[in-house]
């Protein structure tokens, strides 16, 4: 569960991606010492005392003209916006500056939690630094290194603390779903169809969904949630103004949902962005049903419905295990397949398989296809065992984790899918060695 968001911003070369880099664990924003290296927001989760988070690293502010300095800019703006704590990162060692004290002026001006990290404060002897920094007027400086590690458990502190103090529970016990996609593919439409009513604008124009909105509505004595979201742009467009919600907005309804709904557009076919949009419900583990919207608008004959199925796993081959819904929201066809689709995947992904039952399905996919041999080893799978659900998470205990090669691992999958189904489900498969 997602129980923030935070922006870190600053002037160029403060070191903020390498803080960034060190509350994530990973390398994802690129560290180099020329400034302006970061130009546009990147995202990531972190955790800290079992509370997750998105943070999202920015580009530097300058008040100086350059290349990209107007669009660096606007983004810092929207990640502030978007967020609910700001880290302010600033140097300790070039102490105050004409920049540090525009940024802190602008940040006074969002009644959000300031964070002031006053990195590059590599030994104690750097400590008394720190103390300038009082004068930018947002709060009580924190030392840190982002290279070494130093300060960075405070600054989580106080991030945690920022956040309020009930987390995002609504709805509980209701099956939550959402729609995401390209600008303009006709989420918005479908929403409206679902719930047979005109509840979301909808306009030609891309964009005009520029925020998440929830409806919880009940049919059949089912009670559901729907999450209609702005569409997701490539990331070279990302820097228009209509997409300051956008894709964080999008992440964060994937995040809440049970199931997503990928909406594809008839009209233009698929797109390269779809196979990006389709990752986020992906990677997210969530229940996947790929929707190919405006099918009244698809000249077909009896062919064409499978043509097009093969055309989308061709194109979205992780996600062979997702059903595929062909409807028209304009012309409320087929949508009565929709509520149906998202009851079955959603069961599916909470689905329990007994232990002596898991068990046998893998012993006996061990010997139809025994693992391939690596390095003169064989992987011997000794036990299995269902550890979560949403989505289905099992462990194998084998003689050496290394030995699991990732199409055996695809193979055991496929397997479980021909035992159990798990339609539009992902599923995930770990390794752990026996003794441990």
């Amino acid at each position: 569960m997602i129980h923030g968001v935070v922006a870190i911003v600053g002037r160029p070369n403060v070191g903020k991606s390498t803080i960034f880099n060190r509350i994530i664990g990973e390398r994802k924003s690129i560290v180099e010492d020329t400034p302006g290296v970061t130009r546009d927001r990147i995202y990531g989760k972190a955790e800290w005392l079992t509370k997750e988070f998105r943070l999202i690293d920015t580009g530097g502010i300058q008040l100086e003209d350059q290349d990209f300095q107007q669009e660096i800019q606007m983004q810092v703006e929207i990640a502030i916006e978007e967020a609910d704590a700001i880290v302010f990162v600033v140097s300790g060692r070039e102490g105050v500056t004409r920049d540090d004290e525009y940024i802190a002026r602008l940040l006074q001006k969002t009644n959000k939690k300031i964070i002031l990290a006053v990195n590059k404060i590599d030994d104690e002897s750097l400590q008394p630094s720190i103390y300038e920094f009082y004068q930018l007027g947002v709060g009580d400086p924190i030392a840190v290194s982002g290279s070494h590690g130093i300060g960075i458990g405070d600054i989580l502190d106080e991030i945690i603390h920022s956040f309020p103090k009930k987390a995002f529970n609504e709805y509980e016990g209701m099956t939550r779903f959402c729609l995401i996609g390209r600008p303009n593919v006709g989420k918005s439409s479908l929403v409206n169809a679902i719930l047979d009513q005109d509840r979301v604008i909808v306009s030609n124009i891309e964009g005009t969904t520029r925020d998440a909105i929830d409806t919880p509505f009940t049919r059949e004595g089912k009670d559901y949630v729907v999450i209609d979201t702005a569409g997701i742009r490539r990331r070279g467009k990302v820097y228009e103004n209509i997409e300051k919600y956008s894709v964080l907005r999008a992440m964060s309804a994937i995040e809440r949902s049970d199931v997503v709904l990928v909406v594809i557009d008839g009209e233009t076919g698929i797109r390269e962005q779809d196979k990006h949009v389709a990752g986020y419900a992906h990677e997210a583990g969530k229940g996947v049903i790929i929707v190919y919207n405006k099918w009244d608008a698809v000249e077909k004959d009896e062919r064409t419905m499978i043509k097009i199925e093969k055309e989308i796993y061709a194109h979205f081959l992780y996600l062979n295990y997702a059903p595929i819904v062909f409807v028209s929201a304009l012309k409320k066809q087929r949508i009565h397949t929709l509520l149906p689709m998202i009851d079955e995947v959603h069961d599916y992904s909470l689905l329990r398989i007994p232990t002596n039952v898991l068990n046998e399905v893998i012993m006996d996919a061990q010997l139809m296809t025994p693992p391939p041999t690596h390095k003169g080893q064989r992987l011997k799978i000794y036990y299995a065992s269902q550890v979560s659900t949403a989505p289905p998470t099992f462990v194998l205990f084998v003689n050496d984790p290394e030995l699991l090669h990732f199409s055996y691992s695809r193979y055991l999958e496929n397997r479980l899918r021909e035992a159990f189904g798990f339609k539009g489900t992902t599923l995930r498969i770990i390794a752990r060695e026996k003794n441990n």
